[in-house]
């Protein structure tokens, strides 16, 4: 799967005032994304609230991005949840035949067994007509998918990636040296996305990096290239940045970026809320020194 490879990005959905979906910004943000050198992208993520998107909206979301797109990228599509039949059901039903892969999350809320997301993760596989990334994010879900449980799934033919988020490096590197040769370790957050790389990793799956692409973008290729000097250059500039965009919640600080970039509104739905008019001076006015140093 090389078109996994590098910095993918994780989409956010733009709204109008009506919070109905913002296409004309969608569109925007996806060319944003493409022009500033990212590998592929991601659609109805977590940060695209794809939880409080309708069907109706979700078709929406994924027609506008496979237009806007227009074949230039490979494409993902978040497909999961708690409920393995209704996940099944999905994957029967969609058009995914513009999509490469599908990312979906362990189940979250019900906390199943290592055997029971072991046992989940394989019915979707077989199940579904596209390769599946693994995604662990304990922050969210409230159980760790521990790397056992990852190296055994990592066996199966329709299963080719994991998208890490949980923030331990150890289990990282366990993984890492653990895997199949083809098996590819993807980070899931953005301050550990470099780190991951230089340790054997394929990437990143990046919230920062939709809206900063090109210095994001450079940053991870530097990485695997094994230019750790530079890469850890760019990556200490943005550090600043990766903390203030997550202090408010994930999408209200990606959004605060894109609403200082004028590409769509900051607005969020509910149960999530816009980000406090100090956070966005504060990204806006990063935003203008990054800006003035990296110009």
């Amino acid at each position: 799967m090389e078109q996994l490879m590098g910095t993918g990005v994780a989409l956010v959905t733009p709204f109008n005032e009506d919070f109905s979906i913002d296409v004309n910004a969608l569109e925007q943000i996806v060319e944003h994304c493409i022009k500033g050198g990212v590998d592929y992208l991601v659609a109805l993520g977590t940060t695209g609230e794809s939880v409080t998107l309708s069907k109706t909206d979700k078709q929406l979301v994924m027609d506008t991005v496979i237009k806007t797109n227009a074949g230039r990228l490979p494409l993902v599509l978040g497909v999961g949840g708690n409920n393995t039949a209704a996940i099944i059901e999905d994957l029967t039903i969609l058009d995914l035949s513009e999509f490469d892969a599908i990312l979906s999350v362990s189940p979250y809320y019900n906390k199943p067994t290592q055997e029971g997301v072991y046992q989940h993760f394989n019915a979707i596989a077989q199940a579904s007509p596209k390769p599946i990334i693994l995604y662990n994010v304990p922050s969210r879900t409230g159980s760790n998918m521990l790397a056992e449980t990852t190296l055994r799934l990592a066996n199966n033919p329709n299963i080719v990636a994991i998208k890490e988020a949980s923030g331990d490096m150890i289990q990282i590197d366990r993984i890492i040296k653990g895997k199949p040769e083809d098996f590819l370790v993807i980070a899931g957050d953005d301050f550990n996305a470099l780190p991951t790389v230089l340790a054997g990793g394929a990437g990143v799956i990046s919230v920062l990096g939709q809206g900063l692409p090109n210095i994001f973008s450079e940053m991870i290729q530097l990485g695997r290239q094994g230019n750790s000097d530079d890469a850890y250059e760019i990556h200490h500039a943005i550090l600043p940045i990766m903390d203030m965009i997550f202090e408010e919640g994930n999408p209200a600080g990606i959004k605060s970026i894109f609403e200082s970039l004028g590409l769509c509104s900051a607005l969020v739905r509910l149960p999530l809320v816009e980000a406090t008019s100090k956070l966005k001076s504060r990204i806006s006015s990063f935003l203008k020194s990054l800006n003035r140093v990296h110009a």
